[in-house]
């Protein structure tokens, strides 16, 4: 029970995280001012995580830019870990 609120903060944390990444792939496809604050800050936030999964992927070129996919897998993963050590 004493680890009830960390294992809610973590998974709270987790899934902002995740939901800013979808937020930054829809900005994606809409045009949107990148001067915009609230922009720059889902950027600022997004991108030390997206873009380590973008050098990896880049070397494959598919065509489609698949890092945010992947970034919300480890993500779930990571959270997932957490959570069970917090047990």
């Amino acid at each position: 029970m004493n680890n009830f609120y960390l294992i809610s903060l973590v998974s709270s944390v987790f899934s902002l995280l995740s939901f800013l990444i979808i937020i930054r792939v829809i900005l994606s496809w809409i045009q949107i001012s990148h001067y915009n604050r609230y922009v720059q800050i889902i950027f600022n936030v997004t991108e030390p995580i997206l873009e380590p999964f973008r050098n990896i992927t880049s070397s494959f070129n598919i065509g489609i830019d698949i890092s945010p996919m992947l970034a919300i897998f480890a993500l779930n993963f990571i959270r997932n870990f957490i959570i069970r050590l917090l047990y």
